[in-house]
């Protein structure tokens, strides 16, 4: 695992090198529990289907990157939108990537995109989030009571150095009354580059209200529904992602 250091963070990364020219450079965020080896082997995957570079990383506090020192406040995804994601790209010398990004990671890439309009190539989000849902918080609810009750809190340490502090700062920052009225709905409509979205019909944490919003605030978004596929269409549809992100990336 390679490591780069942004904003005086220690952060781990890998990077599958590109196969084709002229494509453009892929910059995967992961989801509230995530980390470059909870991927799996989807990037991997992914660079042989489009036949571009793929860049994955473990956001501060995950995986084995250095934590942030200060805890977690709602405005957490856009400290990582606006601050760390483009000492990223600063730091390893990406130009207009095209960001995918499942679940918080998804949401990350939308507020990029709002932020740095002229920066992304495009945008591909799986199974994002703009603004809380009650479907949202009952599956966050029940994600508590699996994690105090099976062996979730050992399965998780096998991809992270603190996998308490991860289930705590997601689980307990969504919970929280604060987080309530979090909303990034605003962001989508500073959104300049191409935007693909993508989210399984039976997702257990969102409505497909989630990508039908960005449908209406973003002119030419592409919306993929994938049916039997929950949380994770990289998991659940995996072959229907790698195909239209493959398009997405050659279109671009």
């Amino acid at each position: 695992m390679k490591q780069v250091t942004v904003r005086g963070l220690r952060l781990e990364y890998r990077d599958f090198p590109a196969s084709l020219a002229g494509r453009p450079p892929l910059l995967l965020l992961h989801e509230g529990l995530g980390s470059v080896a909870m991927w799996r082997h989807f990037p991997e995957r992914l660079a042989a289907a489009t036949g571009c570079r793929v860049v994955v990383w473990s956001r501060a506090g995950y995986g084995g990157s250095e934590p942030h020192p200060a805890p977690r406040t709602p405005r957490y995804m856009h400290v990582e939108a606006e601050e760390m994601l483009p000492g990223l790209i600063d730091a390893l010398g990406i130009e207009r990537p095209l960001l995918v990004g499942h679940s918080d990671g998804g949401s990350i890439a939308l507020l990029f995109a709002g932020a740095f309009p002229e920066v992304p190539r495009g945008v591909a989000v799986l199974a994002p989030h703009e603004f809380v849902e009650p479907q949202t918080l009952a599956g966050i609810r029940a994600a508590r009571t699996i994690w105090e009750s099976t062996d979730w809190p050992a399965r998780l340490a096998r991809y992270h150095a603190d996998p308490a502090r991860v289930f705590a700062d997601w689980n307990d920052t969504w919970l929280a009354p604060e987080f309530a009225a979090w909303n990034i709905e605003d962001c989508l409509d500073r959104i300049r580059c191409p935007v693909l979205a993508i989210q399984g019909e039976d997702d257990e944490y969102a409505t497909m209200r989630q990508i039908e919003v960005i449908a209406e605030r973003v002119p030419g978004a592409e919306l993929l529904k994938l049916p039997a596929c929950g949380h994770s269409p990289q998991r659940d549809g995996e072959a229907a992602v790698l195909d239209a992100l493959a398009g997405f990336a050659a279109r671009l």
